[in-house]
């Protein structure tokens, strides 16, 4: 492939509200939002899942009649796209992922590959929410990790933490998967900064035969390193689950914006684009 860059959008995230910021909701909101970003570059789509009652948007449903609704009109307004699902949430009940893994069958799978206290303080120091704990012990992966094998779905290893990616290296000793893609996420208040130099040491402590990319939280702080990755070889990722910012600090009307800055930093690195068609030979051989 050249060293083509694979491009992923985060189409929606989870809790972001609807009424204060353009996240898709339904599922044909999803797939015109995706078709932007697929239109721009973007070969993976990264998708939520959302309540689709009026008013309850803004909150997360494992309904696998809606995902599957979502993820078809994704794919029917996409063709060729890889579908990339969420699997993370609060306790040891994965029934509802796993459902919609089953349902859906998307190529990859976001596998949350370690905890962490979730945390963020506001200016004036008050929690922004109730400190908790993001939890993903190793047997909680170990489910997520059997149901996306069952469906042929590649799981990608969300790192929140320096421990968190050479956790994924132990995976891979242990048995648990045969092959590992790494995500590092940055820009999380209690994980890991968005930080360049962080981003360079992360690649002495993950397989050196893996797949990788960043996801980097943040407003228009984010780019530069967004750059850097573009740079270093990885696989690229945005969206208005991670930002709502473009480079010049303005915010993004939507996910196809945002698409066409990232494409931008893998041009700038002399990288060209992946075409759906490529990215599904690079990433699911």
């Amino acid at each position: 492939m050249d060293n083509k860059a694979i491009l992923t959008c985060a189409v929606n995230g989870v809790l972001t509200d609807p009424k204060r910021h353009p996240v898709p909701v339904t599922p044909e909101q999803m797939a015109a939002s995706a078709k932007q970003a697929y239109d721009a570059g973007a070969s993976v789509m990264h998708i939520h899942f959302r309540n689709q009652q009026d008013g309850l948007g803004h909150f997360p449903t494992w309904d696998p009649v809606v995902a599957k609704a979502c993820s078809d009109a994704i794919r029917d307004a996409c063709p060729g796209v890889i579908i990339n699902q969420t699997t993370g949430l609060i306790g040891p009940d994965v029934s509802g992922p796993i459902a919609c893994i089953d349902a859906l069958k998307p190529e990859i799978a976001a596998c949350n590959a370690g905890s962490l206290n979730y945390l963020k303080v506001r200016k004036n120091g008050d929690w922004a929410w109730p400190p908790m704990l993001f939890d993903n012990p190793v047997d909680k992966i170990q489910q997520m990790v059997d149901a996306m094998n069952r469906n042929h779905c590649m799981p990608e290893f969300e790192c929140f933490d320096v421990g968190i990616v050479r956790s994924v290296g132990l995976y891979l000793k242990a048995g648990m998967v045969k092959t590992a893609h790494y995500n590092f996420v940055m820009g999380v208040d209690s994980g890991m900064p968005v930080d360049v130099d962080l981003l360079e040491l992360l690649l002495r402590y993950k397989n050196p035969d893996s797949l990788w990319q960043a996801t980097v939280i943040g407003r228009a702080e984010i780019w530069p390193l967004q750059q850097r990755v573009a740079e270093l070889g990885g696989m690229l990722r945005t969206g208005l689950e991670d930002t709502f910012y473009l480079p010049n600090g303005e915010k993004a009307d939507g996910n196809g914006a945002l698409i066409d800055a990232l494409a931008q930093c893998a041009r700038n690195a002399g990288r060209e684009i992946a075409s759906p068609e490529e990215a599904r030979a690079a990433l699911l051989h």
